[in-house]
């Protein structure tokens, strides 16, 4: 317990009378609760969604039917789809590029295995981010402002929203998918691990 303490930056005072080292912090071992506690108000910890929020401060959003005009109207848009690999294969918006988040920025710079020539030539571009629900896309929107890009936009509920719009959607083949295949291929698949456990 002590040396993950210590990893967690807290400090340590002299020993005790029982040569035990004992914390500086003001919570009491052997608590997690306290501990975890303790490093969330140190670190200012924020969730997932409170991330989101946070971006979405500062990152535009348009809606499926106003991306759906812009492109009827033959607008030059570039659509960035940051979901994974796998992701974008099963289905995805015609005409738009696969840009992992987890790649981004070195996507956006020369010289890297990963570059995307028009992405690292191209901060003037409009770009429309895309996910599966707004959310990754909201946070990778967020990381192209900072990196110079201005015209950057996170499509507001996802591939998920574009498909409840009625819109087209194409798999890896480039073969149109159906708005009910694709319902089922874009609803959520989490397995009885993945939910946040009931309290005792």
């Amino acid at each position: 317990m002590r040396s993950a303490l210590r990893w967690l930056d807290v400090g340590w005072a002299s020993p005790t009378m029982s040569g035990e080292a004992r914390p500086t912090a003001d919570w009491d071992l052997p608590s997690l609760s306290n501990a975890a506690e303790a490093i969330k108000k140190r670190y200012n910890m924020k969730r997932y969604t409170d991330l989101v929020a946070d971006v979405l401060t500062r990152v535009k959003e348009i809606q499926p039917w106003d991306l759906s005009k812009q492109l009827a109207a033959g607008r030059e848009l570039v659509l960035l789809d940051v979901r994974e690999p796998a992701e974008f294969a099963t289905l995805r918006i015609p005409g738009s590029i696969n840009v992992p988040r987890g790649v981004l920025e070195q996507s956006c710079e020369w010289d890297y295995d990963e570059t995307v020539p028009l992405l690292a030539a191209g901060r003037e571009l409009e770009v429309v981010v895309v996910c599966r629900s707004g959310k990754r896309s909201a946070l990778a929107a967020d990381v192209l402002l900072s990196m110079g890009y201005t015209n950057v936009v996170s499509l507001k509920t996802g591939v998920r929203g574009w498909n409840d719009y009625e819109q087209p959607l194409v798999d890896g083949a480039d073969n149109p998918v159906d708005a009910d295949t694709a319902d089922a291929l874009l609803g959520p698949r989490l397995r009885p691990d993945q939910h946040k456990p009931k309290a005792s």
